[in-house]
């Protein structure tokens, strides 16, 4: 396993892309669907994450011996363990799984100690008022954008001198903390991001032939992806937010913002690791 760079994936895949499906409409939609498939199997660990909260809500007993977010816990670190045995994951993917582990639970101590959102349910498997299965969150995540880069075969056009992204990654996540004492500068930070990539195309590969689209709009699109599954995952009280402590409702549009920050951070978290190519 030292040497696994694809996974089982990989071979379905293959397949899969050397299908010939008939002229006109019917490779229009093949592709469809293609994408669909591919981007459905990059989701993998935050879907079983996203099903496992929904579940337990509805179906973990009340009087069982083992808390609910003990038992998410455990059960995460399974599916992690059980996607590496049966190699459903590199271990290049699993690394920045483990970056994204740590970068997420140092941020949940500190926003939970400011009341940010909170844990409502007991466990023991926690570190202050943070049960471990929320690390697994922001886990999800970077194993979506580590997955779909490779799965994809990301490039990038017009990219940014990569000092200048991680510099400004650092700047949005001290803002993070920071704005709790000082001016919160997220419009600078988003101006800021807007001057870097307002030229950058992402390059991927669904099936015969790359396709581009701006990078702004995809980061974009995926963080109100995630925006959707807080949502969920905020009715089935794995957290809630201060407006949620009666009842549950929407979670705020405005949230979408911060998850777009969020997903520059994990961008840049991925491309330190696996770098950025050109288009041939």
């Amino acid at each position: 396993m030292a040497g696994q760079r694809h996974t089982r994936f990989a071979a379905i895949r293959g397949r899969l892309e050397a299908f010939e499906p008939r002229p006109g409409w019917h490779s229009w939609i093949y592709e469809f669907l293609l994408f669909g498939f591919k981007q459905a199997w990059a989701c993998l660990f935050g879907a079983l994450m996203l099903g496992l909260l929904l579940a337990t809500h509805l179906f973990y007993p009340n009087d069982a011996a083992l808390a609910r977010y003990d038992f998410l816990t455990l059960s995460a670190l399974a599916i992690q363990v059980g996607m590496l045995a049966f190699q459903l994951e590199t271990l290049e993917e699993a690394k920045v799984i483990l970056a994204f582990h740590i970068v997420g639970t140092v941020m949940e101590l500190f926003k939970t100690a400011f009341g940010s959102w909170v844990y409502p349910e007991p466990s023991l498997l926690r570190i202050g008022g943070v049960p471990l299965f929320s690390g697994f969150m922001y886990a999800a995540v970077g194993s979506y954008i580590a997955r779909v880069w490779r799965i994809f075969d990301f490039r990038y056009s017009a990219y940014p001198v990569k000092w200048q992204t991680q510099v400004l990654a650092a700047a949005i996540y001290i803002n993070f903390f920071a704005h709790h004492w000082l001016p919160d500068v997220r419009l600078v930070l988003f101006a800021g991001i807007g001057l870097l990539f307002w030229r950058t195309r992402v390059h991927f590969l669904n099936w015969r032939s790359h396709r581009w689209m701006p990078l702004l709009l995809g980061w974009f699109l995926v963080a109100l992806f995630i925006w959707a599954a807080e949502n969920i995952a905020t009715f089935s009280n794995a957290w809630i937010y201060p407006d949620q402590k009666h009842g549950w409702q929407m979670v705020s549009p405005a949230k979408l913002g911060a998850w777009y920050l969020l997903m520059y951070i994990s961008f840049v978290l991925v491309a330190t690791v696996h770098g950025t190519r050109k288009p041939d």
